[in-house]
């Protein structure tokens, strides 16, 4: 599910987060006795094991579309005092894509880093086939343009905290 490629980049952008102690916060989808690919029962839903949370780190699992309605997230920001988020993950037009737009709602300054989300072929008996580019493509423009998140790609986000 999950291309090298953007394995890659998350990994970049945790590496970066810890580096600068920053909270990472591990969000996983689940949806119990579904018998999806998201019913815990099945042995899906988990963090990449390549990814390597650490023990500090926060793991928080959601049964909603977004990371804050079915969890304890909003909570544990602002106790920590938490105002920027920085969003990478799979399904972009799906959970990455709302976790954002309702961050953004709740007041948080949001960066959507792009080419550190992933998603797959949408295909719909009524609408076709929308390619997993495209809609991963289509949720940057509108995240940006609806003024949700300020959108770049791994190395813009790099550069940028480093003030190159």
């Amino acid at each position: 599910m999950c291309p090298e490629e953007t394995l890659a980049n998350i990994s970049r952008v945790v590496d970066w987060a810890r580096v600068r102690a920053d909270l990472i916060v591990w969000i996983t989808h689940s949806e119990p006795n579904s018998g999806t690919v998201f019913d815990p029962a099945r042995g899906f839903v988990q963090v990449v094991t390549e990814l390597g949370p650490a023990s500090a780190e926060p793991q928080v699992t959601k049964t909603s579309v977004n990371s804050f309605t079915t969890t304890c997230l909003q909570q544990l920001l602002v106790q920590r005092g938490i105002r920027r988020l920085v969003i990478t993950g799979v399904r972009t037009e799906q959970c990455c894509e709302t976790t954002a737009r309702l961050a953004s709602d709740l007041g948080f300054e949001v960066t959507f880093v792009l080419d550190a989300t992933t998603t797959s072929d949408l295909v719909d008996d009524r609408y076709g086939i929308v390619g997993r580019t495209e809609l991963i493509r289509r949720t940057g423009a509108i995240l940006q343009q609806r003024g949700f998140a300020e959108v770049l790609n791994t190395e813009d986000l790099l550069r940028l905290e480093h003030g190159d």
